[in-house]
């Protein structure tokens, strides 16, 4: 592991953390200028391909949801956290699907339902981009739906 700040390899492990989600945080100590940093470590399977709407393919990407959930999330009370797990529970789920193509469509409900239980006013925001909601009253139908739910 090279050392981020003066590029040494001669660093050691400090710390070892195992999160729930599989992955492995170490805390790490260069010995050539005694700066510590993080590093995680994750499995990567093989990750299916989204199938997109045209059809287009591409590789299922965390980051690409984690994005979309840290925008529909700005300036809401939800914490990092929540969202990190949230998007970590969409990849467990696609890759426990276990086939070579997954439906957009499908992760994309996935989505929508983990944030229909963390922020009902982030879901709206992620709804009116994901479902196409392209005007007041598809909004007001949708979140007259969310409200009929509770």
């Amino acid at each position: 592991m090279h050392c981020p700040v003066c590029d040494s390899t001669n660093t050691a492990v400090a710390d070892t953390i195992r999160d729930v989600s599989g992955s492995i945080r170490r805390r790490r100590e260069c010995k050539a200028c005694g700066r510590r940093f993080s590093t995680i470590e994750r499995i990567i399977d093989n990750t299916p391909l989204v199938v997109k709407r045209g059809g287009r393919r591409e590789p299922f990407s965390r980051d690409k949801i984690l994005s979309g959930l840290r925008v529909a999330c700005a300036k809401r009370p939800v914490p990092a956290a929540a969202i990190d797990r949230l998007a970590e529970s969409i990849e467990a789920q696609v890759l426990a699907f276990n086939k070579s193509e997954i439906p957009a469509r499908w992760v994309g409900d996935r989505v929508l339902a983990g944030l229909r239980e963390l922020d009902e006013v982030a879901y709206i925001r992620y709804a009116i981009v994901y479902l196409n909601l392209k005007d007041l009253e598809s909004v007001k139908g949708e979140i007259e739906k969310l409200l009929g739910e509770r």
